[in-house]
């Protein structure tokens, strides 16, 4: 069976939503999450600039400017240990080049980052981040990073959650199959639209070939990076072991050190005499 993409991966989202007829679903998507009516969508570029040729250049997957203010949107497939500072580079440069045009320094208008993530330990379904002290007291009012738990509402259509679900149904359909989606388009015409959009795009060969072809590299990285991780474990192995018999062997010399100490002890040796023939401290002699 030929597998379905939903946008639980960043192409197929983009392929979606970044289109202008369809403004009329992505605007249900970000009401869902930011509990506030959106009117106006512009598109802006998702390249962004970089002012030093060091710096490696940012691609993100939706950047948004509406009448709320401009929105960045990342979908997290997976949850390596580096996400969480590449997003925040990546909504510190949205909010720089923002707030350093102009004439003056304000924050009237809204930057948003969010983050509809996968592979997450929250047990929140949303988590909201705001820059502000232990007392509450904001650093600055205008920038927000919204986290979203994606599997953990996914869980409302596994428990068949009714109430949760005509809630949030417009997060949800970004990851349920063609089954699935039929099912909830039933009394819907935006999740009806998103499911003819969703399946056209799985229909694009151009779109399956880039998706076999970044799915092959990512299996690549993974052996490799699998291969490494073996490599090392076993090196630490071999290593520990030898470390093991040296530490065994200098514990023995030690052991029988002591033992030879106090037999010379015994026969009435000097102390400085033992210390010279066994290496061991005067003050470790005495206590014997």
């Amino acid at each position: 069976m030929e597998k379905f993409y939903t946008c639980k991966y960043d192409r197929a989202f983009k392929e979606v939503f970044m289109k202008e007829e369809n403004k009329d679903i992505l605007e249900k998507v970000l009401e869902t999450i930011l509990k506030v009516k959106i009117d106006k969508i512009r598109f802006l570029n998702l390249e962004r600039n970089v002012d030093n040729i060091k710096v490696k250049r940012k691609h993100l997957d939706l950047y948004l400017e509406t009448d709320i203010g401009k929105i960045q949107v990342e979908v997290n497939t997976e949850n390596p240990k580096y996400l969480n500072s590449r997003n925040m580079a990546y909504i510190c440069d949205i909010y720089s080049h923002h707030i350093l045009v102009g004439e003056e320094y304000n924050e009237k208008t809204l930057i948003i980052q969010i983050n509809m993530s996968y592979d997450i330990k929250n047990e929140e379904y949303i988590r909201k981040y705001l820059v502000q002290d232990d007392k509450g007291n904001k650093y600055v009012k205008n920038l927000i990073i919204y986290e979203i738990n994606m599997e953990k509402y996914k869980s409302f259509w596994y428990n068949k959650n009714q109430e949760e679900i005509e809630k949030n149904k417009y997060l949800l359909m970004l990851d349920l199959g063609l089954k699935e989606l039929r099912k909830l388009s039933i009394k819907d015409k935006v999740v009806s639209k998103y499911m003819s959009e969703i399946e056209r795009v799985n229909e694009e060969p151009e779109f399956r070939e880039y998706m076999s072809a970044e799915e092959d590299n990512r299996k690549i990285e993974n052996s490799i990076r699998s291969e490494g991780y073996e490599d090392g474990v076993k090196y630490g192995i071999n290593l520990g072991k030898t470390e093991g018999r040296n530490e065994g062997k200098i514990e023995g010399i030690a052991t029988r050190n002591k033992e030879i100490a106090q037999e010379m002890k015994k026969k009435n040796y000097s102390i400085e005499e033992i210390s010279q023939l066994t290496g061991i401290d005067l003050k470790e002699i005495e206590k014997l």
